[in-house]
């Protein structure tokens, strides 16, 4: 597992653009520094037109810069030249330091200099506040610059309509994401450029059940007996620990008596049931029957063996949708149902439902959940509503009792999560919340393994303040940090029982200081 996370340091960052809802008021000139040219700027200046001047009704327009702007014959002209290519004009607005011009369509445009950008209506504002409606808001404007309306119940993006929508009592812009109410009191999610999906109100708030926030991840075949780990985890403040099996005996044994003590002392094993979408190495099960056989029997092997010890919560696949035969491209964000192999999602869902179902067929009360990384909400989406990569349905749904999240620092901000093709980020857990209504989990964290002691000791300490503040709005229930011993200081808290001082200071350091309540 160690090796496996060395990807981390050479994926690929997502960034990107954004269209600004505001592009004018580019300068045409050099400017100096001497007094002579600091008193001609000014007195430009003040000669220029009152910010929000338009034509009509002005004749015309005093820039910054001195240039007159005139509306001849549907153009615009500066300085009596005609200013790039531009007919149909309407409007002509001097606003914010900025010529604009409205073309008779609606578009604006704003003048960089040397062409015009097309961009919104200045004066409209940039990018909403959180939890903008409409109504009471007569308009939205997203983090990309769309513009969003509601004209008689429907919904409009820029003047176009989005997806079928009808009877729209509320619009709202929350956590980076459009939301939209029919009249009959049902959410949907917008997930795409039009595709609208089921949800509850993302606004509703959510507090985690208090006694699991504080986790760590370790392996079955660590080298400490399983009263020491009780003990470490004692002394750390931690109430969860994440350890992976199948159901072959060295590891299951390993793990049976990690249950029995941690029921004797009263803290949580969270078990990750560690199948996967290969019968053996390197060769895919040949269908989606046979991935769920085999995952289903050895799930229920697992949960019938540690059932007895208390076990009632485990994590159902390891990674699967970043497997090289799932993703097509692992720098993307995964957000779209398309980033993922169509050919061989099946294997990956019936891998998925068979140890779901072999837990469930042992402990019908099981919490079980299905763990992704990055942005994987088009992967997330598509199990859920029962959905293949290329938009076809009807496939068997994979219905989880928790949401569980990977969340390395490369991944990016959980709480502002990039998206494919560079887009701004959204709540990725705000998502969740709403869209699947079960508790949220993030089972693995860390910066990466090039990091130093110092840098990390920082990143954990940040990161625990992020997920500490979102426990009791967007239903954190555990944020389990990996690891607790990497064998060196790439990842891990400890090496062989002694403390890795600035990070492990820095863990222990937080939980004293914030209790689980």
């Amino acid at each position: 597992m160690i090796n496996r996370r060395k990807f981390l340091g050479r994926v690929a960052a997502l960034g990107g653009s954004y269209v600004l809802s505001a592009c004018g008021g580019a300068s045409d000139f050099g400017t100096g520094d001497t007094a002579t040219a600091k008193a001609a700027k000014a007195a430009r200046a003040a000669a220029a037109s009152t910010n929000g001047t338009t034509i009509p009704p002005a004749n015309s327009i005093i820039d910054n810069q001195g240039a007159v702007w005139t509306l001849v014959g549907g153009s615009v002209y500066k300085n009596g030249v005609k200013a790039n290519n531009n007919y149909n004009v309407s409007l002509v607005l001097w606003y914010g330091g900025g010529v604009y011009h409205q073309g008779s369509g609606g578009q604006f445009y704003g003048w960089n200099g040397s062409t015009w950008i097309a961009c919104n209506d200045p004066r409209l504002g940039g990018t909403s506040a959180d939890g903008t409606t409409i109504p009471s808001a007569s308009y939205i404007i997203d983090k990309l610059g769309n513009v969003w309306t509601v004209v008689n119940g429907v919904i409009y993006r820029n003047n176009n309509t989005v997806g079928n929508t009808y009877n729209v009592s509320l619009l709202l812009w929350y956590g980076s994401k459009i939301w939209h109410r029919g009249t009959g009191g049902q959410f949907y999610v917008l997930t795409d450029a039009s595709t609208w999906l089921p949800c509850s109100d993302p606004r509703i708030v959510s507090a985690a059940t208090a006694g699991t926030f504080y986790g760590i991840n370790g392996h079955y075949d660590y080298r400490y007996t399983p009263d020491q780990i009780v003990s470490i985890m004692k002394s750390m403040g931690c109430s969860t620990y994440r350890v992976g099996c199948i159901d072959d005996p060295v590891s299951l044994g390993a793990v049976v008596e990690l249950a029995k003590a941690f029921q004797a002392a009263g803290l949580t094993l969270f078990v990750l049931v560690n199948f996967g979408i290969h019968e053996s190495p390197g060769v895919m099960f040949s269908s989606e029957s046979a991935a769920y056989n085999r995952t289903r029997a050895g799930a229920a092997t697992v949960a019938a063996a540690l059932a007895p010890w208390g076990v009632t919560m485990y994590e159902c696949g390891n990674e699967l949708t970043r497997e090289s035969e799932i993703i097509l491209d692992s720098t993307t964000a995964g957000s779209k149902a398309v980033d993922f192999n169509n050919a061989n999602w099946p294997i990956m869902r019936g891998a998925m439902r068979g140890m779901i179902d072999g837990v469930k067929s042992v402990q019908p009360t099981a919490k079980c959940g299905v763990n992704f990384c990055v942005a994987d909400v088009g992967a997330s989406d598509a199990l859920w509503d029962g959905m293949q990569p290329d938009g076809t349905g009807g496939y068997p749904q994979v219905r989880w009792d928790m949401t569980t999240w990977h969340n390395y620092e490369v991944y990016g901000d959980i709480f502002n999560l990039g998206t494919d093709g560079a887009g701004p980020g959204f709540d990725l857990p705000t998502y969740c919340k709403a869209r699947y209504g079960v508790p949220f989990l993030i089972t693995e964290w860390n910066t990466g393994p090039e990091s130093t002691e110092a840098y990390r000791a920082n990143y954990i300490s940040t990161q625990f303040a992020n997920y500490y503040r979102a426990r009791k709005s967007k239903d954190i229930q555990s944020v389990m940090y990996y690891v607790l011993d990497s064998g060196d200081t790439t990842y891990g808290l400890m090496i062989d029982g002694a403390v890795v001082a600035q990070p492990y200071n820095a863990f222990t350091a937080f939980v004293a200081g914030n209790p689980d309540v």
